[in-house]
């Protein structure tokens, strides 16, 4: 009796662990096919972008169509007209190009008022009309012709004038590297390269391998003693790096040493990651904020999986990180398409809200997830 009780208790936590192994394969199965996969990815974007579209419809411009803040959604929704194959992304672009007559913003010198005009540069090289590009390859034929020689110092409003904060590594070098590319001119890129070091001789701390957001944070301190250095401010700086080398020739004299820095950046970058996936405002004292935030944590994953996709990064090591990303990245995304956590306008790290949306956090996930559908398409679906 005793014996035949002993084969029904061992028949039944067989029976358990078969029906829990094929539970944990179910999910794993439907993670896969939910979220990492081709199909599932152009949804999410499309969900997120169409969102966006509809918002401005419904509300109209948050920004002037030439900010920074458009700026960097504009590069998203560009990705996702190339990801998706749909046309009324790129439309929107031209459209809103043709309505500003393809000008950037009023200040000729500011990065934040020019980062538009990596957009145009990626339009007019897809559909080859000069009038995309000609007000730009203007401006940036005045920005080489400048010396550029004053001090980083954050005073006498130097931002106008200068590279003097982290995040203008996204939007100036990036529009130069792609005019260069657009018109087959170097000067662009080569002006890009210089005041690229200079911004990086007086942000970056090679021990950190992290910038500081301006010359006014060089020897701020977060409550628990480190450095401050800002999520989405280096956020910009890694996403400009991938943006920028993409734009180098493979022999130019500086692509090594740019893909050094960005191969260190990186480390460190997934060095901090969270439990949850994702970069909590403060890098260095991530309690000090403690929720995600998705415009850093967009931009990390952009720039981590742009490396993947062109072998500057092992995927050993990087595949887990990119994969926890997407993940805290999809959960953030709301039912009508509206992806929340992103930390608002600001120079420094910040609290957020499940509420809290802006559109460079938009375009982010954008740049993010196409680069996870060439990811995936190059390697058979496979994580």
């Amino acid at each position: 009796m005793k014996h035949i009780q002993s084969n029904k208790i061992s028949a039944l936590v067989l029976l358990l662990m078969l029906a829990f192994t094929a539970r944990a394969s179910n999910i794993k199965k439907t993670a896969k096919d939910t979220i990492f996969n081709p199909a599932a990815v152009v949804k999410i974007m499309k969900r997120v972008g169409d969102w966006q579209l509809q918002s401005w419809k419904t509300d109209g411009f948050k920004h002037k169509k030439t900010d920074w803040t458009n700026g960097a959604l504009y590069t998203g929704l560009f990705a996702l007209g190339q990801t998706s194959g749909d046309e009324k992304y790129d439309q929107a672009l031209i459209a809103i190009g043709n309505d500003v007559n393809w000008n950037t913003g009023s200040n000729r010198l500011l990065a934040d008022d020019y980062c538009v005009g990596q957009t145009y540069s990626l339009l007019y090289m897809k559909y080859k009309d000069p009038k995309m590009i000609a007000p730009f390859k203007q401006q940036g034929d005045s920005i080489v012709s400048l010396p550029f020689n004053e001090s980083l110092e954050w005073k006498n409003n130097i931002q106008k004038r200068e590279w003097a904060w982290c995040d203008a590594l996204f939007m100036g070098p990036t529009a130069l590297a792609y005019l260069s590319t657009a018109t087959g001119d170097p000067k662009y890129l080569n002006k890009a390269i210089t005041l690229w070091q200079k911004t990086t001789d007086y942000l970056y701390d090679p021990q950190a391998h992290l910038y500081s957001r301006d010359g006014s944070y060089l020897n701020k301190k977060e409550k628990n003693g480190e450095k401050v250095f800002w999520s989405r401010g280096n956020g910009w700086v890694l996403a400009g790096l991938a943006r920028v080398i993409e734009n180098m020739p493979a022999n130019y004299p500086e692509r090594q040493k740019f893909i050094d820095q960005f191969k260190d950046m990186a480390a460190k970058i997934a060095s901090l990651q969270q439990p949850d996936g994702s970069w909590h405002a403060s890098l260095l004292d991530p309690d000090s904020y403690p929720i995600k935030e998705t415009s850093g944590t967009g931009f990390y994953c952009y720039a981590l999986l742009w490396g993947l996709n062109h072998g500057i990064l092992n995927k050993s090591q990087y595949l887990p990180v990119v994969k926890k990303a997407w993940i805290a990245l999809v959960t953030c995304v709301q039912p009508d398409g509206m992806l929340g956590y992103v930390q608002p306008i600001g120079g420094s790290p910040d609290k957020v809200t499940e509420q809290s949306n802006e559109v460079y956090g938009t375009g982010a996930f954008l740049l993010a997830g196409s680069q996870l559908y060439i990811y995936l398409n190059g390697n058979k679906g496979k994580m």
